[in-house]
């Protein structure tokens, strides 16, 4: 195949020990990190069901909550990968209000956060407890799967930041500078100076997984981008 087609994408599932393949695609299972052979990031596209099973199922219940679904597209972006979802027609040919219900998750999210997917891959920096990155030049966005309290504490921003917002609404989200007063009072615990702790309302917002877009002054943002 190499030699008679060599633009042929050839995926790992051939199970030859002696082929490089061009894409990996793990099924059904999210990976630890980015894939790798020999040291090597590999491109990979992740194959997954919105329910146990691949074909259309009457009786088959363990369909994915739509922060599942949600959740397994930003954590394959978030590691340079891609997502497939499957799903499976009636014998009618069409989708029944599962599938259109799983789909619509899709839907309505990417809708107000597709700038955090969309020419995403990983960041260059490190995510806070609970949360998955993705990074599109100077643009960082924030992924919070479990919300906190008033505060999330990033290392290593300190002085990079030249605005910050929600995705679904374009609201400004603070944040408070390193010093010792405002992040020891905000966090009962030594935070280094080159962090910062954004100021979140109480209240999680009304989206399925919340997301901050960071504008990065490293990379020579200009203004807001609404």
């Amino acid at each position: 195949m190499r030699e008679l087609a060599p633009d042929t994408i050839i995926n790992n599932r051939l199970n030859l020990a002696d082929l490089v393949p061009d894409i990996v695609t793990p099924e059904q299972y999210v990976p630890r990190a980015w894939p790798e052979r020999d040291g090597k990031r590999m491109t990979w596209e992740a194959c997954h069901t919105f329910r146990g099973s691949w074909g259309y199922h009457r009786d088959e219940d363990s369909w994915k909550s739509p922060e599942q679904l949600i959740q397994l597209l930003i954590g394959s972006v978030a590691m340079g990968g891609n997502l497939l979802m499957n799903v499976g027609p009636t014998a009618r040919g069409t989708l029944d209000h599962r599938a259109e219900a799983a789909l619509s998750a899709y839907e309505e999210w990417i809708a107000l956060h597709g700038h955090s997917i969309y020419g995403c891959t990983q960041s260059e920096f490190f995510a806070p407890l609970d949360c998955r990155l993705t990074q599109n030049g100077s643009r960082l966005y924030i992924h919070l799967f479990n919300w906190p309290f008033r505060h999330l504490h990033f290392d290593a921003l300190a002085g990079k930041i030249e605005y910050a917002q929600f995705l679904h609404d374009g609201s400004e989200v603070a944040w408070l500078k390193p010093s010792g007063n405002t992040l020891w009072k905000n966090s009962q615990f030594p935070v280094g100076e080159d962090a910062v702790s954004f100021v979140l309302p109480v209240r999680r917002p009304s989206v399925t997984v919340p997301v901050i877009e960071v504008f990065l002054k490293a990379r020579g943002c200009r203004g807001r981008a609404k």
